[in-house]
């Protein structure tokens, strides 16, 4: 008896951990569901904003895509227009040939008649009515001729004043692009001019063309991506010209600042894997340094040569040496 209750005790007492361990389980499931709900939602709206801008750019595709195809068919109808006119002007003309032709004839037959039978007026008469029907089929034709002419010489002025206008069109953009690139070598010019008065008198660096050049070692330390306290200096000395001359080019004018990083053709030994690591992340730390002095990201590029592209071809130290550089170029993109 004892062992029976003792049994049913331990029973009750199970029961509550069974519930406590059901509930929580209830509460994960449920919350597991409901941040895969959430998430659901979050890509439900993502894929909607998506959808929304690729019908955009569809809408726009399509319309250029209606208007290419309408000036193709406009085009397609003017040279449809001027062969059938021509076509039709050419065989005018065959007839105009093949009546002139047929009147001779008469003519000829008319004269032979009068001279061999004097007394046959009536024939002639009729021949001569003939003559004057087919006149007047001539004169029909020589009007529907010059009309078909003009028509030609409507369509041919038509298709030299689109030429013109193309002509003209083609020209002002010509006009427009030599502009924005006298613009910017007017402000690379005083880019350029006003950074030579500031480091006039630093050593390993050079203007050379539209390339503003600072020898690596300037910057970083050899087979290094940091820039050393004095290289910081000269970029940040760069920051502060740049921003200058950025505040005079007009908005409309499309120019970046690139910075190209550049190495030796030197096998590397550092934690860089191969030159163009090396020569990518000095421009990208250059372009970092002057994001944060207030350059604005959108004219900036960074880019990497790695020993591609060298000054000199040389295998001395001091080729190495001339050959592993920084180059900024204030260009159109």
């Amino acid at each position: 008896m004892a062992r029976r209750k003792r049994h049913s005790h331990n029973s009750l007492d199970a029961w509550p951990g069974y519930v406590d361990a059901l509930s929580t389980l209830l509460m994960v499931v449920t919350f597991v569901l409901l941040v895969f709900v959430i998430g659901q939602q979050f890509l439900s709206i993502s894929l909607a904003r998506r959808e929304k801008a690729m019908d955009t750019l569809q809408k726009q595709i399509a319309e250029l895509s209606h208007t290419l195809s309408m000036t193709e068919d406009k085009n397609r109808a003017l040279s449809s227009s001027v062969s059938n006119l021509t076509q039709e002007k050419q065989h005018n003309e065959s007839l105009l040939k093949a009546l002139s032709e047929q009147i001779s004839s008469l003519n000829g037959q008319v004269q032979s008649k009068d001279q061999a039978l004097a007394a046959s007026d009536s024939k002639n008469q009729d021949q001569n009515n003939k003559i004057s029907d087919l006149q007047n089929q001539i004169q029909e034709l020589t009007k529907q001729l010059q009309a078909i002419s003009n028509a030609l010489e409507l369509e041919k002025k038509n298709e030299q004043t689109k030429d013109t206008q193309i002509q003209d069109l083609g020209n002002k953009l010509n006009i427009a692009l030599a502009n924005k690139v006298n613009q910017l070598q007017r402000y690379r010019s005083e880019f350029f001019g006003r950074l030579r008065d500031i480091l006039k008198n630093q050593k390993g660096v050079n203007i050379v063309g539209d390339r503003f050049i600072f020898q690596s070692e300037i910057l970083f330390p050899q087979g290094s991506a940091d820039l050393t306290p004095e290289g910081k200096n000269e970029i940040t000395t760069l920051a502060k010209t740049f921003k200058q001359v950025a505040q005079t080019i007009p908005q409309d004018v499309p120019w970046i600042l690139r910075v190209d990083g550049h190495a030796d053709k030197q096998p590397i030994h550092t934690a860089f894997s191969s030159n163009w690591e090396l020569s990518s992340e000095r421009a990208i730390t250059v372009v970092k340094l002057l994001i944060s002095q207030g350059v604005d990201p959108k004219r900036l590029a960074a880019t990497g040569f790695a020993d591609y592209q060298p000054l000199e071809t040389a295998n001395t130290p001091e080729a190495y040496a001339r050959n592993r550089r920084i180059e900024f170029r204030l260009t159109d993109r």
